[in-house]
């Protein structure tokens, strides 16, 4: 029964689809009458009128908006990685830091944003950096946890780029809990994750933490 309920939670966040480490690409695209329906009825639920002329258009616009926060689910990250530079011989760190992001967190649909730090170490083959932030960017837009985003980069990075280590840094900010809940604005999440060499040898991650600490801290 618990690996039967696993199975059940993996495919509710995505896990076991298209695409490793669980990034769930799903090919159909978004039903924005759908959402339209259930934003009037939200309106409704709240006593709002959704014929008021200030939300006449609400339903529409938001449609919009989660076809655009939530476009990363009908793209595939993998893709990203497939042109890379097989006759370079860099086998040294490389690391794109304080990649800006915003995503929506699943469990109230709210958002969080924040920056991300990415680095790996290749095994000859390497990547164009811009690929490594639209990595970011389309796991990012997807009903997501920070956790989950984190693990997933590093990840898809070892296996888009057969890497022999990665390491992902998240700091983020969660409106779900800075301005309803708890409410603690100022406060941050940061998360991590190290694959390969960069959780086998203590003096690489040091490394890769010493680089991407903001200057003057």
């Amino acid at each position: 029964m618990a690996r039967a309920n696993h199975r059940s939670n993996n495919r509710r966040n995505g896990a076991g689809r298209t695409g490793p480490a669980g990034t769930g690409i799903v090919r159909t695209g978004v039903d924005k009458e759908a959402i339209q329906q259930a934003v009037v009825t939200i309106l409704r639920a709240i006593g709002e009128s959704p014929e008021r002329e200030g939300l006449v258009e609400t339903p529409r616009r938001i449609a919009d908006m989660y076809e655009e926060l939530f476009r990363g689910m009908h793209e595939d990250p993998t893709e990203l990685l497939t042109t890379g530079f097989e006759e370079e011989k860099h086998k040294e760190m490389v690391i794109v830091k304080d990649i800006p992001f915003a995503s929506l967190c699943e469990h109230h649909l709210m958002p969080f944003h924040g920056a991300a730090h990415v680095g790996y170490i290749p095994q000859g083959r390497i990547v164009g950096i811009s690929k490594i932030a639209r990595v970011v960017e389309t796991l990012a837009r997807r009903p997501q946890v920070q956790e989950r985003l984190t693990s997933q980069i590093a990840d898809l990075l070892m296996d888009g780029l057969r890497a022999r280590g990665a390491a992902v840094i998240i700091e983020a900010t969660h409106l779900c809990m800075t301005i309803r809940g708890v409410k603690k604005p100022g406060s941050r999440v940061v998360t991590s994750a190290t694959r390969g060499i960069f959780r086998e040898n203590p003096s690489t991650r040091a490394e890769f933490l010493s680089l991407v600490k903001p200057s003057g801290r």
